[in-house]
């Protein structure tokens, strides 16, 4: 009968938990959007976090760009090549990178390398007890903080986004065209008459999902590091951003399916 009790106070306690930390987490989204359109305006808070979320992850997005879509190219070749439609490459990667790959490991690869780091600085001010300070001179710290990085990484993965379909698609063309002899002309013909604006838009629309997820789980998770265990210390930062990547991987892949259900 006691392990009966004990399993359920574990499971009431882990209930109301995810309650509280669901409000919390819809909070803290509130008070970030609303610190957009409140004054100041922080212009160049904006510019400089999208020159880190965007500039910076140029190099890591091109790369995994150019090998995905090489691969796309090795794989559609000989994919496609049992059913003698070897002219339909272009369209396949084209497709595969515009519709789906782009946005998903772009936001990937930019959660890992630019989520990670947003959550430990914010983390860090948290147990250093900057964020306290900020509230004891009376500004906001999720308009000072949080809200410049909701509009920059709104700003630059979309932008990341079209950059990595482009990549992709070049590397498609040169496996395919230079290296297994596809004739250039279907190639791109084929990509032309495939792709159609409910394509890119639908690519656009996830990044911009997927910009909203990663940026508010990585804030959150740095901007509450430690508070509920009442702890502030670097291990409670390490954890804080092991989760904010997991979890944002985790939801990127999740509203992935559900946007391409909504969408097609």
């Amino acid at each position: 009968m006691s392990g009966v009790l004990t399993f359920l106070d574990r499971l009431g306690r882990w209930g109301l938990e995810s309650v509280h930390g669901t409000g919390r987490a819809g909070v803290f989204l509130y008070e970030a959007v609303r610190g957009i359109f409140r004054p100041p305006r922080k212009f160049h808070a904006v510019v400089r976090h999208v020159y880190f979320i965007g500039t910076k992850s140029f190099f890591v997005i091109g790369f995994t760009a150019a090998f995905t879509g090489m691969v796309l190219g090795l794989q559609g070749y000989y994919t496609l090549s049992k059913f003698g439609s070897e002219g339909a490459l272009g369209a396949a990667v084209a497709l595969s990178l515009i519709r789906e790959l782009g946005p998903v490991l772009s936001a990937l690869m930019v959660t890992g390398r630019a989520g990670s780091a947003i959550c430990a600085e914010i983390g860090i001010m948290r147990i250093e007890e900057q964020i306290d300070a900020l509230e004891c001179m009376a500004i906001d710290p999720h308009a000072y903080l949080v809200s410049p990085r909701f509009v920059a990484s709104l700003i630059a993965l979309p932008l990341l986004t079209a950059f990595f379909d482009v990549v992709g698609i070049i590397g498609g063309y040169a496996v395919g065209v230079s290296l297994l002899g596809v004739n250039p002309g279907a190639y791109l013909d084929g990509m032309e008459k495939a792709v159609e604006w409910l394509d890119v838009s639908m690519g656009i629309t996830k990044s911009f999902l997927f910009a909203a997820l990663f940026i508010w789980i990585c804030t959150y998770k740095g901007f509450y590091a430690g508070v509920d265990e009442g702890r502030f210390g670097p291990e409670d930062v390490s954890r804080a951003t092991t989760d904010a990547v997991v979890l944002s991987s985790v939801a990127i892949l999740v509203s992935d399916y559900v946007a391409t259900s909504l969408l097609l």
